[in-house]
């Protein structure tokens, strides 16, 4: 077998059957011997997979594999001394303090690079929510060999039960309390290898030093069953999302980094659940009710994630009633968080601002610092796809639409099709927008509300979109018990028994 040493500038690579992509100079440079090359057959990336940086992510898939056969010998009492283990050192003053100073310094290097910090402070809300998730997991019942159905025949009978699913491979951003929730795949006797953004690693590998490897040692479960894969560089990303020996492979984070990866896996032979593009749209109607409708707006900007409020349409009946009650909602909102906000209209809409929005300037806070900049802009249409991502300034998008029906024909085409949301005093409305609107999560209130913990009481390891299809016999919320296969188990009582 003779294998890839070198690249050449120029060098043309054949992707997608029918297409081409070539090296340049920088890739060619870079490439040593041992090095990959992953070729994302969707879209022509040529990814440079340094032989060190696949080492990391192999070696961790295999301690991960490894741990994964010891796993049928552990028992769901262990499992739930694991996270009830896991939750007190979160909890335990030394420990945490060990992780609050790694945060903190995370923190100020993010801050030194001009990175946005919103999602990567260890607050004491997200301290608590971690705890309070592993002890969910602690309480809930362990999915192993659950019977989901019997079938009796003459002299014979079959059962369905539920297994572990095997590896899995679990990119994200940095938000160090998603570490606590995608431990969630344990319960159900999973495996599970981390890689996290390079922003929050240092959190990460005190979380790991002093919380979760302590916590499976305690248990006496294979301190492979939860793996950190030790790298700052986003190639072993691309490294583990291309190993074949994942059962499942979980990216969550900037649209445009997760869709890649879930290139990656796809071609590798790997499942994926992509949780990526988030942004939720809101939608008044002409019997919208004022009060209601500019605590909406209020509620779901509390801070950026994914189900925060992104885009707003109004009905152009009630426009020049509730454009003033939506305005006075957004500034209350940045006076809220200290900072200001910014409006997008989309072209054509503009003049349903009063003069004092459209021609006032605003300091904006962005990750790298505070800028001053109009405080409405025009936006054409296709930026209804746009998705805002604000610091402490809430930024959303206003389009003023002709009825209800063209506002469902704009989320269906420029939205990621996740959170949806009507403001309506009309039934009859209320089923249109949930039959007519293709998201995964409609509410007729605030959007923040679209979260597996906060809704359902479990964990999640993350919260898809319909962007790219719907899920096939899942909702939208992926969470550790819901990771699992189906055996088949046959039991004969009579030996004559023949087809």
């Amino acid at each position: 077998m003779t294998t890839l040493d070198a690249l050449k500038p120029g060098m043309p690579i054949v992707y997608g059957g029918d297409k081409v992509a070539f090296v340049d100079a920088a890739l060619a440079a870079a490439f040593a011997k041992g090095d990959r090359l992953v070729v994302v057959q969707e879209s022509g990336d040529l990814l440079h997979v340094p032989a060190a940086a696949h080492a990391i992510a192999a070696e961790a898939v295999g301690r991960a594999q490894a741990a994964f056969a010891a796993m049928s010998a552990v028992s769901d009492a262990q499992i739930t001394q694991f996270f009830d283990a896991f939750a007190g050192k979160l909890e335990d003053e030394a420990a945490w303090g060990e992780i609050a100073r790694a945060n903190a310094e995370d923190v100020r290097q993010a801050q030194g690079r001009g990175r946005s910090t919103t999602r990567l402070q260890a607050t004491a809300k997200m301290r608590a929510d971690m705890i309070a998730g592993l002890r969910e997991w602690r309480d809930t019942p362990g999915g192993r060999e659950r019977l989901v159905e019997r079938v009796e025949h003459d002299g014979w009978s079959v059962e369905q039960v539920t297994a572990p699913l095997g590896v899995v491979g679990f990119v994200f951003e940095g938000r160090p309390n998603v570490f606590a929730d995608a431990a969630g795949v344990i319960r159900t006797g999973n495996t599970v290898v981390f890689r996290i953004g390079s922003d929050a690693l240092g959190t990460a590998r005190a979380i790991d030093r002093h919380a979760l490897a302590p916590a499976l040692a305690e248990a006496g479960l294979p301190a492979g069953a939860a793996v950190l894969v030790d790298s700052a560089e986003r190639s072993a990303g691309w490294a583990l999302f291309s190993d074949a020996r994942l059962a499942l492979a979980v990216a969550r984070g900037s649209g445009p980094a997760v869709a890649q990866l879930g290139g990656v896996a796809r071609q590798s032979g790997v499942p994926v659940s992509l949780h990526g593009t988030g942004g939720a749209w809101l939608v008044a109607d002409v019997t919208a009710d004022a009060a209601r409708f500019a605590a909406v707006v209020r509620t779901s900007l509390d801070r950026k994630v994914c189900n925060t409020l992104n885009v707003c349409c109004i009905v152009r009946e009630r426009a020049g009633e509730l454009v003033p009650v939506f305005l006075e909602a957004l500034a209350q909102a940045g006076d809220a968080r200290g900072h200001g906000c910014k409006l997008h209209v989309v072209e054509g809409d503009f003049d349903w601002l009063p003069q004092d929005w459209r021609q006032a300037r605003a300091t904006v806070r962005r990750a790298d610092g505070d800028h001053d900049e109009p405080l409405a802009e025009i936006l054409p249409l296709a930026g209804l796809a746009t998705e805002w991502e604000w610091e402490d300034s809430p930024e959303v998008s206003l389009k003023i639409v002709a009825d209800l029906d063209e506002a469902i024909a704009l989320f269906n085409r420029f939205s990621p099709q996740f959170v949806g949301s009507l403001v309506s005093e009309d039934p009859a409305a209320h089923d249109r927008f949930w039959a007519g609107a293709n998201a995964g999560f409609v509410g007729d209130g605030f959007t923040r509300w679209v979260d597996g913990q906060y809704a359902l009481n479990r964990p999640e390891l993350g919260l898809s979109n319909w962007q790219f299809g719907r899920l096939f016999a899942r909702g939208g919320v992926l969470s550790g018990d819901g990771v699992f296969t189906i055996r088949t188990r046959m039991r004969q009582t009579d030996l004559g028994v023949k087809r």
